[in-house]
């Protein structure tokens, strides 16, 4: 985990979320597209949002649940109750019709995908801009999963951010909050994750 990477989710409301910015391609050499996230609580849940720079949308129609979201453009975040990832983490990942491919998964790239948490909530819209991706679960939720700890939370912030090639086949490239450090695009790593801090009401 990079110890140096803190959001603080404020307690409120949308209106007192800190704006999140700091995004990158890790593994490109130009600037990603914005990519604004704000998140807050008030006491007993956890509210979410991101805001998206997209001028081309990729939004798979197949009809496989699964495929439907890893093949499109999509805002993801996952939790670990660890710092290295020795115990079972979570992904949550989100198109922009607010669909979720959500899974338990273990270090190194071992998923679950029956698991699912049915207390997370999520709406996607298109805007003129890209799209917007709005989501919130219980707190109780983070508690019980052993996420949230001392008022913090080991999390990733992430995007897959995908275009349409002259070829006609998609390319697929990687935004994060955090920079990992390897060669190849890899978000489930403890690199990738830094470190949401709750403050209190």
């Amino acid at each position: 985990m990079n110890s140096s990477k803190i959001y603080h989710v404020k307690s409120g409301d949308r209106d007192a979320a800190n704006i999140l910015t700091d995004f990158s391609f890790p593994w490109l050499n130009y600037p990603a597209p914005d990519t604004e996230f704000r998140a807050w609580h008030d006491g007993e849940t956890f509210s979410f949002e991101f805001q998206v720079e997209d001028h081309d949308l990729v939004i798979s129609e197949s009809n496989d649940p699964y495929l439907k979201v890893l093949e499109s453009d999509r805002v993801e975040l996952f939790f670990s109750p660890t710092t290295d990832l020795s115990e079972p983490y979570y992904g949550f990942e989100m198109d922009p019709r607010g669909l979720v491919y959500d899974y338990k998964g273990e270090f190194h790239r071992k998923f679950d995908p029956t698991w699912h948490l049915e207390s997370l909530q999520t709406r996607g819209k298109l805007t003129p801009r890209g799209y917007q991706l709005e989501g919130s679960l219980p707190i109780s939720s983070l508690i019980e999963l052993n996420l949230l700890r001392d008022r913090q939370m080991v999390t990733g912030v992430y995007r897959a951010e995908f275009s349409h090639k002259s070829d006609g086949t998609i390319q697929q490239d990687w935004i994060s909050w955090i920079a990992p450090d390897t060669e190849t695009p890899d978000f489930h790593i403890p690199d990738s994750f830094g470190q949401f801090v709750f403050e209190d009401e």
